[in-house]
């Protein structure tokens, strides 16, 4: 197939997701008000709390099975690879644009963590339903789409709310730390780490400084043995882990459908048209099919914060746009090719897709969820969503476009 018959295969789901994006964004509008911040929040509930669990639950009941998840082991090593390469991106983006500290986390968010669920769920059945896609039959495409992207919702949500969640939480306690230390005279330098602790409101801080003198000293803290400091580090980023959000909705609901497509006999009485149990599996089913039409008017309705503008520096906005749009999309093909060509991942091009695919997705939209609990940063993070997601609606259908090419 032509590049030009990929290109055009490539970019009728990115139009989709544009123009219910842009529904979304006109029903947030004042003159609309019908997906104002009230809206908003309860329908994000019910996509949280109902249709992404539905989906996941009911596309990986009905297609996964033991022995095609052991095909797709790699899936969750590849999402870490995409966390850890756009954290030292990050970092990088920190060092060159001297980005303030209480925007320090939110640029590690946005470069770590893509929308591994809501577009893959959008793109990847879209795509198959093109007649003139390179993955196939279309009903077998449709097939296979929704369990790939379902479990990579699933995991994203894992690595979200453990490993993002905690680097922002602790920038934000530092940010608001070192506030707090700046306003206080010097004559009460010692009293400053218990100050800074208790003022540094955010939850289940770990401001534990109760067993420690309160005038320790700055050179017998520079005596510390250095495999305390590695103990008191490890510690701190545990503490900071919330499983509660780790283990979300649609994780839990994923885990609930593996179980049931890979143990056979529960599998008899759910799944398939003479299962006595089918009609679960058919509700399911029905409020899954609700998640990707919610989800993509939220996101409409996010970007409507950032056309009101942030202070943010555009140095760092471009840093952000050059990380998710350059950087990491090769870097995933590198990692793609290397992992077939050691036989750690099969040979279905959809699946390889997919893999590429979740290193050049924009930054993921709980990142601004994140912000609200912190109350830091939230306009600024608007901004960001708004820029990265006006270039990725260019950048992810060329890139779409090459990896179909690379992989047919």
């Amino acid at each position: 197939m032509g590049f030009l018959n990929l290109f055009i295969v490539a970019v009728m789901p990115v139009l989709k997701i544009i123009l219910i994006t842009a529904i979304g964004l006109l029903l947030a509008l004042d003159r609309m008000k019908l997906l104002g911040p009230e809206a908003k929040h309860h329908l994000n509930n019910i996509v949280f709390y109902v249709f992404s669990p539905a989906l996941a639950a009911s596309s990986l009941a009905e297609t996964m099975t033991f022995k095609s998840f052991t095909t797709l082991w790699f899936m969750p090593v590849n999402i870490l690879i995409t966390f850890v390469l756009g954290s030292a991106l990050a970092w990088l983006i920190i060092k060159i644009t001297r980005t303030p500290k209480h925007l320090q986390g939110i640029v590690i968010g946005c470069c770590s963590a893509g929308n591994m669920g809501n577009l893959p769920l959008v793109m990847v059945p879209a795509l198959c339903e093109e007649p003139r896609n390179p993955f196939g039959d279309p009903s077998v495409c449709s097939r296979n789409a929704k369990p790939y992207a379902s479990l990579s919702l699933s995991i994203g949500v894992i690595f979200m709310w453990s490993y993002v969640y905690g680097i922002m939480r602790m920038y934000a306690n530092k940010s608001i730390e070192s506030s707090t230390t700046g306003v206080n005279s010097p004559r009460d330098t010692s009293e400053t780490v218990s100050g800074s602790c208790t003022q540094a409101a955010l939850p289940s801080s770990d401001c534990n400084t109760s067993h420690l003198p309160r005038t320790i000293s700055s050179e017998s803290s520079t005596r510390m043995s250095g495999l305390m400091k590695i103990m008191m580090r490890i510690k701190m980023i545990s503490g900071k882990i919330d499983l509660k959000k780790m283990f979300a909705p649609a994780a839990i609901a994923a885990i609930v459908g593996f179980i049931i497509g890979a143990a056979s006999p529960i599998r008899k009485l759910m799944i398939g048209n003479s299962a006595p149990l089918r009609v679960i599996d058919g509700c399911a089913h029905i409020l899954g099919e609700a998640t990707i039409p919610c989800v993509t008017l939220i996101m409409g309705a996010n970007l409507l914060i950032g056309l009101k503008g942030s202070d943010v520096s555009r140095n760092v906005i471009i840093g952000i746009i050059a990380v998710r749009n350059i950087f990491l999309p090769l870097s995933g093909i590198g990692v793609v090719k290397a992992a077939h060509h050691f036989g750690l991942v099969g040979s279905d091009s959809l699946y390889q897709f997919v893999l590429m695919l979740q290193y050049a997705v924009p930054p993921a939209m709980s990142i601004g969820t994140m912000t609200q609990f912190f109350q830091l940063g939230q306009g600024e993070t608007s901004v960001i969503m708004l820029w990265t997601y006006a270039v990725a609606a260019v950048t992810l259908t060329l890139w779409s476009t090459f990896f179909m090419w690379l992989l047919t």
